[in-house]
């Protein structure tokens, strides 16, 4: 069955004879600070590190989203005596990850989809199962997975309208590759019936993996320190944000000068490395401001904070009263807003949200949440919480109510994913001599 069907085919011949160009592409990508220099041997497939002699279980996600999705299955996997193995495909996961994956639990690179990078990947690793999050569907990684006889799981799967359109019009292709998948865990009722509709013969509705997550952490000390410096004065973040948006950002804080004099606003771009760009723009509009980055923190007189640093959400979170989510005013998709919900914040957002679009629902029907269009209302529902801390003190209790009441996620996983565990224990019970 490996190749089914004309396009599968010619994807995997393609992409074995453009090997060349990909090795080119990953030192493209190394110059331009998209891939670790001392780790790029794990994108063509290379192991890293020894593989552990026990049973492994392998989970991937794309990037931080993703993979943090995945840590309360890396504890409950742990918990059962089996090595984990966890990949993502970004520098910016691989650090948040060195800080958050338990004592004991790899991390990897995954590789290119290249048939040979796969297999050289999959023959040393040799997981008893495999658990890919959202919608990481790579042809070769699932067929060369299929060739081993190793069982997969879509975990915290995802469907937009968007991406089911594209599927739906090579329908042989979609099938094929869903039906390699012995159990697709959707995050919703849509996601579940588009997956069926485009072939997925076993889906069953298991709910957001990112409600079960627990909040980002803090450092005590860092967060004594900044609570110090801002005491009194009324703080927001508009976190994950995008280009195009810092702009919108700032004019909404210039706009709020003369109702809040003493307002910090903190800027956690999606891409940390974009802190140089968003000082600039502070500069350009006479902004006082510290970055973070350079290991500066915000004095009386700032006005703005750069926050580009990885893995401190957590921290910023835990100083604001609001809490905007970024990549929603511009067409991106918006992100992640469970996290802030969870640590106290009121919650704004744009109307580009359908990679959240159920979660940012029930958080604007419950109250935790807003939608505002552009800079100017931005600022105008800035200024009534901020203004209001009452108010946006009951956002926020709102917000986070609405976290825990959708929660359960994590237990309906494992209860759907219990059979293939029990399946694998017993088949290395079987081949130990």
């Amino acid at each position: 069955m490996i190749g089914k069907g004309p396009i599968l085919q010619s994807y995997r011949s393609l992409s074995a004879l453009l090997e060349p160009a990909a090795a080119a592409l990953l030192l493209w990508r190394r110059r331009r600070g998209k891939e670790d220099p001392t780790r790029l041997a794990e994108r063509r497939g290379h192991a890293g590190v020894k593989r552990p002699d026990k049973t492994l279980v392998w989970l991937h996600g794309a990037s931080v989203g993703e993979t943090v999705t995945l840590l309360p299955l890396v504890e409950r996997l742990r918990q059962r005596g089996l090595a984990v193995l966890v990949t993502s495909g970004t520098v910016t996961s691989a650090r948040l990850l060195a800080a958050r994956l338990p004592a004991g639990v790899i991390h990897q690179y995954l590789p290119l989809d290249v048939p040979r990078y796969m297999r050289r990947f999959l023959d040393h690793w040799r997981p008893a199962l495999g658990m890919i999050c959202e919608s990481e569907i790579w042809p070769n990684l699932v067929l060369e997975a299929k060739r081993r006889g190793i069982p997969l799981v879509l975990v915290n799967g995802r469907m937009s309208e968007r991406s089911f359109q594209r599927w739906y019009k090579a329908p042989r292709t979609s099938r094929f590759l869903l039906s390699c998948f012995d159990s697709c865990l959707a995050q919703s009722q849509g996601d579940g019936e588009r997956l069926a509709q485009l072939g997925a013969p076993r889906v069953s509705i298991a709910g957001n993996l990112k409600f079960d997550v627990p909040a980002p952490p803090a450092d005590a000390n860092a967060l004594a320190i900044l609570d110090g410096l801002t005491t009194g004065r009324p703080v927001w973040i508009a976190a994950s944000t995008h280009p195009g948006e810092e702009e919108m950002v700032i004019s909404a804080h210039l706009g709020l000068r003369a109702h809040l004099p003493e307002l910090l606003t903190i800027i956690a771009p999606r891409h940390p490395q974009r802190g140089a760009d968003i000082a600039a723009l502070a500069g350009a509009n006479r902004l006082a401001f510290a970055q973070r980055s350079l290991g500066h923190a915000p004095e009386r007189d700032d006005e703005l904070y750069i926050a580009d640093t990885v893995g401190e959400l957590g921290l910023f979170f835990r100083l604001s009263q609001v809490a905007f989510l970024g990549g929603s005013l511009v067409p991106v998709g918006g992100h992640n807003p469970i996290e802030p919900a969870k640590l106290g914040c009121a919650l704004l957002h744009g109307p580009h949200v359908k990679n959240f679009i159920d979660v940012f629902a029930a958080f604007d029907r419950d109250g935790g949440s807003r939608e505002v269009a552009d800079a100017q209302a931005l600022a105008g529902a800035l200024h009534r919480w901020l203004s209001d801390p009452a108010a946006a003190r009951g956002a926020a209790r709102a917000a986070a109510q609405t976290s825990a009441q959708l929660g359960g996620a994590l237990n309906r996983t494992m209860q759907a994913i219990e059979p293939l565990l029990m399946r694998v224990a017993l088949e290395q019970r079987e081949a130990a001599p």
